[in-house]
């Protein structure tokens, strides 16, 4: 397929319904996902990091190994990829609009921004300067006419926020507003919370991990 049809295919999978996105790390895992019938992949920021002994955390990992990882990825599998590209390696939304660019070259059909500043002492972005990287991330995919799904992910809960839950609620209901097509709180675990998530971004879709640290989360609770 092509890069605009693999956007298509990505993008009617978000339509309706749950669907389970596996992480792929390297070429051989996205080969081995493939060939377990998965529908589309997304790429990981911990994964790489943790594959070459490197924190997942913003900073660590740089935009050009990234980059690279992403490109190995899309050209070793026929499926849609969505890209973890962290907080898009910028501070300014002039950089973050130039590098989202970089990442849609890459050939991905999807990819996410993070809130997350990797600073101890101010680890989200002030609030309206994240819905202006929000809408600068937007623009920068427009203008390149291939419509990749973006991702809006607030990290409150990963990075110790004091009210997660209503910092996500907010953030994500702008971040929708600022041009999101999906939604994503990495962190969150209660039903209850993913429920009014759900609904206070509706029509839209949200994004949740399942995994050992939330047990009581599997596709038969969120469909």
């Amino acid at each position: 397929m092509t890069q605009l049809e693999k956007v298509e295919v990505f993008r009617r999978l978000h339509e309706s319904g749950c669907f389970v996105l596996p992480n792929p790390w390297d070429r051989g895992t996205a080969v081995c996902l493939e060939s377990l019938g998965f529908s589309a992949l997304a790429t990981t920021s911990a994964g790489l990091g943790f594959s070459l002994g490197i924190p997942d955390s913003v900073g660590t990992i740089s935009r050009d190994l990234t980059l690279c990882n992403i490109r190995d990825i899309v050209g070793a599998t026929s499926l849609p990829v969505n890209a973890d590209f962290q907080e898009g390696f910028a501070k300014s939304c002039d950089e973050l609009f130039e590098n989202i660019k970089l990442c849609i070259a890459a050939g991905v059909a999807g990819l996410s921004i993070e809130d997350a500043t990797g600073d101890v002492a101010e680890p989200l972005f002030e609030r309206s300067i994240a819905i202006e990287r929000m809408k600068a991330a937007r623009a920068a995919i427009d203008e390149t006419g291939i419509p990749v799904l973006l991702t809006g992910r607030c990290e409150a809960w990963l990075v110790g926020d004091k009210n997660p839950f209503e910092t996500v609620l907010d953030r994500l209901v702008a971040y929708a507003d600022a041009g999101a097509d999906c939604l994503f709180a990495p962190g969150v675990k209660d039903s209850g919370q993913i429920q009014k998530i759900v609904a206070a971004v509706h029509p839209k879709p949200v994004n949740v991990i399942i995994s050992s640290n939330a047990p009581g989360l599997n596709v038969q609770v969120l469909g």
